[in-house]
Order: C-alpha cells, then sequence, then structure tokens
C-alpha cells in the first residue's frame, strides 16, 4: 500500500496516510485528522536512488582504486568477487572468505584484523 506524508499548514502537525491504489490517492480528499483543516502540504519524506550495476571486474586501476578508498565494504566485496570470478582460477580460501565478509557488511578494517590474526595463527 502506498504511504503518502502531509504536514498541516493550519496546526502544523505531520501525518500519513495509506491509499490501496494509486487511483485512490488521486480521488481522495485530504484534510489534518487532528484539526480537519484541507489546509495540507504533500512532504516527501524518504527517496531512495537505485545505483546502477556494473561489471567491477572491468574496471580501470584508478577506477578499482575509488571503490577501495570509497569505505563501502560491500562494493569493496563485489569488487573482490568480481575480480576473483573473472580470474578464472581458484583465488584462494583467504580472499574468498574476505569477498565473503566484506559482501555480509564487515567492515574493511574487521576484515583485515581477522587476516592478521589468521595469518599469526598459521606461522
Amino acid at each position: 500500500m502506498p504511504s503518502y506524508d502531509y504536514r498541516c499548514n493550519h496546526c502544523g502537525r505531520a501525518f500519513a496516510l495509506f491509499y490501496r491504489s494509486v487511483r485512490d490517492y488521486e480521488a481522495a480528499t485530504v484534510a489534518c485528522p487532528h484539526c480537519q483543516s484541507g489546509d495540507v502540504a504533500r512532504r516527501i519524506n524518504r527517496v531512495a536512488i537505485a545505483r546502477p550495476s556494473r561489471n567491477l571486474a572491468n574496471l580501470s586501476s584508478g577506477e578499482m582504486l575509488s571503490v577501495l578508498e570509497g569505505g563501502d565494504s560491500r562494493e569493496v566485496g563485489r569488487l573482490f568477487q568480481d575480480v576473483g570470478d573473472s580470474a578464472g582460477v581458484d583465488m584462494g580460501e583467504t580472499y574468498t572468505q574476505a569477498a565473503k565478509q566484506l559482501l555480509q557488511g564487515d567492515s574493511i578494517q574487521k576484515v583485515e584484523r581477522d587476516l592478521r590474526a589468521q595469518s599469526d595463527e598459521t606461522m
């Protein structure tokens, strides 16, 4: 069900109304549920912007560096995964595990600590 946010210009209160369809929304006469005023303004509460997907394995080295410096662990994980998949060889358990952790949202710093700890255990 679509939800529409409003603010009453008379009493200043914010409220939301739900409609079964856009057609119902277009046919509705909106009034403030608190003071019954019809002087209301529709508000835009949240806007989601979809990022276009891209094949991270085909990025230039400068673009890859930009992804790494961007700090978005999930995007870095996608980069690792795409590069590993395009390599056509087994990148090893450590690489695969790091990519998996990043894709799950673990911070880059946590993944680095886990890799160091794993390396210390094998020595």
